[in-house]
Formats: C-alpha cells, structure tokens, sequence
C-alpha cells in the first residue's frame, strides 16, 4: 500500500505543476462558458435583413420583420428573375400564382426564412378564408387562450411540490456531458501516460521496484485526484469569475435599491420553486461517485490499451469497442431526457458502461432509491472486474516490445 501511495504522489505532483495543468484549470472555465455563449451571440449578431421580392403584394399583405424586408415588384419582372436571378439585389423571389407559393433563389435558403413566411402567408389565407365564411376573425383571435400548466410532484406521503422540467433537463444535459467529458478526458491521459513510460523503458526500472498492478492503480488513483482537484478549483473559479463579472457590468447595489424587499422575496421564491422539486445534494453526491467510478472502470481499460502497444497510433483498433458505450449514452441523452422512466433509461442506467452519464442525466428528473444504488452495486463490481482483469493485461504487455498485439493475443495474457 506504501508502494502505492507513493505512485499516487509521483503521478499528482507531476501532474499539478505541468504548465498544461495550470493553463487548463484557468481557461476551462472560461471556455465552457465560451462553448455555451458564444455560438448563442454569433447567432444573433449573424442575423442579418433579407430582400425579397414578390409579385403580389396587393393580395398578400406581408408585414416587414428583423429578418425579412419584402419588395413589390411587376409580374413581368418576376418572371424575368426566375430565369436571370444571379444579376438580382434580392435574397429570393416569392413567385405567387393562383394560391401556389414558390420561393426562387441563387442559394440554400434559410429555414429560419421559410418558417417565417409560412407562418405570414398561413395567417393570411386564414383570415381571407373567415372573411368569405362570413366570421370575423377577430372572434376568432378573441377566442384563442393561452394555457400554462402547473406541474407538481406527489411524494410518497402525499405531499405536493413544484415540478419543473426545463430545470430538470438543464441539469441533466450539463451533469452527462461534464461526466463524458471528464471519462473521455482523463481515461486518454491515463493512456498516454502508459505509452509514455514504456517507450521510454523507464518502465523497466519502475517495475523492478513494484508490482505492475501497483504501478496501475497508482497512476489510474493519482490521476483521480487530479481529476477531482481540477474540478474542485472549476467550481470556485467559476464563482469567482460570476461575482468580478457580476462587479463589473451590473451595478446590484442600485438593482437592491431600486426593488422593494417584497419584490427581492418574490424573486428569491421563484428561484428556490425551480429547483424545489430536484435533490441537489444528491444530484452532487452522485456526480461524484459516478465521475469516480466511471473514471476507474474506464481508465483501467485505458491503462491495459497503453500496456498493449508501442505508440498511441496503435491504440485505435482497441479504443474503438471500448469508446462505443460512452458514444452511444452521449447520443441517447437527449432521447433519455424525453422518456426518463423509459425501459431504455432504465437498462442504460443500469448497464455499467453506460451508467455513468445516463444516470446523472435521469436523476434530475427523480430515480428511485433501488435504482440508484443498483446502478451503483453494478458498476462498483464491475470496476473491481475491469481493473482485475486490465491487471492481467497490464502486468504482461508492459514488457512487450515490437509485437504488435492482437486481441488473440492479448486474450493469452489473460490466461497468464
């Protein structure tokens, strides 16, 4: 165990005082909120006002939007665009014949354009079509109401909360991708740090003083706690970061003054109803188990991958069938969200290679007790058979040297 401890301690000191690390630690924060944001503002600033010329503007009213500014133009001119559009100033041509509706352009036109002209031309051939009837659409507009329902969780004795699913699908989608990302992440650094010690054979010397298992965990355990240190210092760089941001372009003092203490009570109630009906500690709880657990079972399959070859180009072959099930939970996140108590949620979050995102993207939503820890029961067992079995692997393949290997031949090692 001493052995061990002092591999942990190698592995996170180097680790911790690389530039990499450092450089990390403080832009991760700050490209995730990047990854979030900026596609969100480009978007908006790439909006961009469209020309676009029709026919018949007497009979189709079309109203001017952000997006769309419409032309009237002679029907013999549109007939003239339809066949010479290039030399045109328009965006596209909106060529109205007897209720037939074709739009002309020189390029893929936007959806967000389409939908938007829909929309218009449907309303107007609405009301056009009550006028005819006799009905006056502003009955019709008059008698339209809005509904919004209220959701509520019943608890086992019979008490009510608030339900929000907006929050809950929030939640979920962060928590799965964060976990896929940190497996992914440092599963491979595991890996290459394998690669790296036995192309260099310092392996050789190292083994002669440990056991290669002790030599596994070590590294898989010290890489852990890197993991886990990086993540901690996220979370408070993060908060640290929201309140200079907070400092700097919103002035609170003056927001307090000028809003009432009942109006500041009002806003408090809203925030703590959203997420009124989500665990939040056991949500953290879990994260944490679930990163570690997962990180374990995945990164020992990385460490045997690492052993097995001489340079990272030859680890493709053997990542592939192992990378499939976090794959496949990263596409199902979004149909796993719809259906949370689905057959499909339910086996995917009990399926250890899988469990690790689908669970933390099920919990928001609620998981019963049995459920959550036999989730957990399973992928514990399965780490200690993962790791058991990449010992194997690892103890032999370490040595390898100019053997490609194969998985017949890696199945041998197993036999060892």
């Amino acid at each position: 165990m001493d052995k061990i401890w002092l591999i942990i301690k190698r592995e996170y000191l180097v680790r911790v005082r690389k530039k990499s690390f450092i450089v990390m630690t403080i832009l991760g924060p700050l490209l995730m909120a990047a990854l979030f944001f900026v596609p969100i503002f480009l978007a908006n600033e790439n909006q961009e006002t469209r020309i676009i010329a029709v026919n018949q503007q007497d009979v189709f009213n079309l109203e001017n939007t952000e997006l769309i500014r419409f032309t009237i133009i002679p029907d013999f001119e549109a007939s003239n665009l339809k066949k010479n559009f290039n030399e045109s100033p328009y965006y596209a041509l909106l060529y109205v014949e007897n209720n037939n509706f074709t739009l002309y352009s020189n390029q893929q036109i936007s959806l967000n354009v389409i939908r938007d002209i829909e929309k218009q031309v449907e309303q107007i051939l609405e009301t056009n079509n009550l006028q005819k009837a006799g009905i006056d659409p502003q009955i019709i507009k008059n008698a339209r109401i809005e509904v919004t329902i209220n959701t509520k969780l019943i608890d086992k004795d019979g008490t009510s909360t608030d339900s929000h699913s907006e929050a809950s699908m929030g939640i979920g989608f962060i928590s799965g991708i964060l976990i896929y990302m940190f497996i992914f992440m440092y599963g491979t650094m595991v890996m290459r740090g394998v690669i790296e010690e036995k192309t260099s054979r310092i392996i050789e010397v190292i083994i002669s003083s440990v056991k290669p298992f002790q030599l596994m965990m070590g590294k898989i355990l010290g890489v852990a706690l890197v993991g886990l240190t990086q993540f901690i210092l996220w979370i408070f760089l993060t908060i640290i970061l929201s309140t200079i941001a907070e400092l700097i372009f919103l002035d609170t003092a003056k927001i307090a003054s000028e809003m009432s203490t009942n109006e500041q009570s009002i806003i408090l109630a809203q925030i703590t109803n959203i997420t009124g009906g989500i665990n939040l500690t056991i949500i953290f709880i879990s994260f944490i188990f679930y990163f570690l657990a997962g990180y374990l079972m995945y990164s020992s399959l990385f460490a045997a991958i690492g052993s097995a070859v001489d340079a990272e180009a030859d680890t493709q072959q053997f990542i592939l069938p192992i990378t499939i099930p976090l794959i496949l939970s990263f596409i199902l996140i979004q149909p796993i969200m719809d259906n949370p108590e689905g057959t499909l949620a339910f086996w995917m979050s009990v399926i250890p290679f899988t469990s690790p995102v689908i669970m933390m993207v099920r919990l928001p939503f609620g998981v019963e007790n049995w459920q959550l820890l036999l989730s957990m029961i399973i992928l514990v067992v399965t780490f200690i058979t993962t790791t058991w079995l990449a010992g194997r692997i690892y103890r032999t393949g370490i040595l390898m040297y100019g053997k490609k290997a194969s998985y017949k031949e890696i199945w041998k090692w197993l036999k060892y």
